[in-house]
């Protein structure tokens, strides 16, 4: 049986070793805490569960849903994004549900790349920019995100060749795995690059509301003439901790939003109703879930940044997301690192080369267990290191 040559290309091996390290340690009986997902451990509103629940009794509900959803939840879409953002959106034209928002920004690169097309791609940077790039067949334009830039691209630092050459550029803002945020000057500068490269821009603002450290993300869409140049994604799953329901939204340049609907039309319909209505109400009336969210973060990052550096790893206060973005506190490559600490500990983090090239030297500390279990988790990284040194 021979199987597609793409398979070749998509980055597994590293999750492939940590989902073999969870079943190794799993076998020796020690307990585990996985700090390696990035999945909410905290529950959706009460109303939304209840009225997933009261809906999912309606035997009319299951039925074929529209790829463009339903014009209840565009218009929630739309309306959310004019009181959080001031952002004026067309419901019918400019807004598109999606499944989950790695479901759109898997697909936009069927809807915008060709064979041989390149495309500008955050290193380090979510995984599935670079495979969704890959399965289109398209190349690769680096776009690394160092230390010394607060981990935002440098746009000087690309060729002219390289940015005539680019047909579509990612970015993530607050971003995963770096936690860094962007402000409206630097979206400006986005916008100026974008329109002089003739690319087109996919910011994917899934975690603009999971900010705790006194900033308040700003949205791509808010730059004059951003919406010409491209398009952003959102989702559900982070700021109402609705991940299983797979439930997201694309916004912007009507053009871009058509592309992606043709080809979602063509492989899939849209998400069962309930969620769709469950989600107009998380937009329309949830904002305190998000609140609790911001505040069980900050208190969850303080409990293991505090804790890290009585043993001596200095970590960076993240202002947003779910993630803590840490340098390797050993002589070891991040790979190393995070199987000595699952192995002597049972903690396991993600290695920051998971991420692309750039985010060697570095790990991926998920925010995603209880205080209880994190002080534990702390507990056993001081005894880890402290025994190395």
């Amino acid at each position: 049986m021979k199987l597609a040559s793409r398979l070749n290309k998509l980055q597994v091996s590293i999750y492939s070793q940590l989902a073999e390290l969870k079943a190794e340690i799993a076998q020796t009986g020690k307990s585990l805490i996985d700090l390696s997902i990035g999945s909410p451990d905290l529950p959706p509103p009460q109303e939304v569960k209840e009225l997933i629940s009261r809906q999912a009794l309606d035997d009319q509900v299951y039925d074929y849903t529209l790829t463009r959803g339903t014009a209840e939840f565009r218009e929630a879409c739309a309306n959310w994004y004019k009181r959080r953002f001031n952002v004026d959106l067309d419901p019918e034209t400019e807004v598109l549900p999606t499944m989950g928002s790695q479901d759109g920004l898997a697909h936009i690169f069927w809807a915008l790349i060709d064979k041989g097309d390149s495309a500008l791609i955050p290193d380090p940077g979510y995984p599935i920019y670079s495979d969704g790039l890959t399965l289109a067949e398209g190349k690769i334009i680096p776009l690394p995100l160092l230390p010394a830039n607060n981990f935002l691209p440098d746009f000087s630092q690309l060729s002219i060749k390289q940015a005539d050459q680019a047909k579509l550029m990612i970015l993530n803002y607050p971003n995963n795995p770096t936690t860094a945020t962007a402000n409206l000057e630097f979206f400006t500068q986005v916008v100026e690059f974008a329109y002089k490269h003739n690319i087109i821009v996919c910011h994917d603002a899934a975690y603009t509301e999971l900010a705790y450290g006194g900033i308040r993300p700003v949205s791509f869409l808010q730059v004059d003439g951003a919406k010409e140049v491209g398009i952003e994604f959102h989702s559900l799953s982070k700021s109402f901790n609705m991940a299983g329901v797979r439930l997201g939204f694309a916004v912007g340049n009507s053009k871009v939003i058509k592309a992606l609907e043709t080809i979602k039309t063509n492989i899939d319909y849209g998400s069962f109703k309930p969620f769709l209505k469950a989600g107009a109400l998380a937009l329309s009336n949830c904002q305190k879930t998000i609140e609790t969210n911001c505040q069980t973060y900050k208190r969850r990052s303080e409990i293991w940044i505090n804790g890290c550096k009585e043993a001596g790893w200095e970590i960076t206060q993240p202002l947003a997301t779910m993630f803590i973005w840490a340098p390797v506190p050993t002589e070891q490559d991040s790979l190393s690192f995070v199987m000595d600490l699952a192995r002597k500990s049972g903690v396991i983090l993600v290695p920051g080369a998971a991420f692309g090239q750039y985010g060697e030297g570095y790990v991926r500390i998920g925010l995603v267990q209880k205080e209880e279990v994190l002080e534990e988790a702390v507990k056993r990284i001081k005894t880890f290191l402290l025994k190395e040194d």
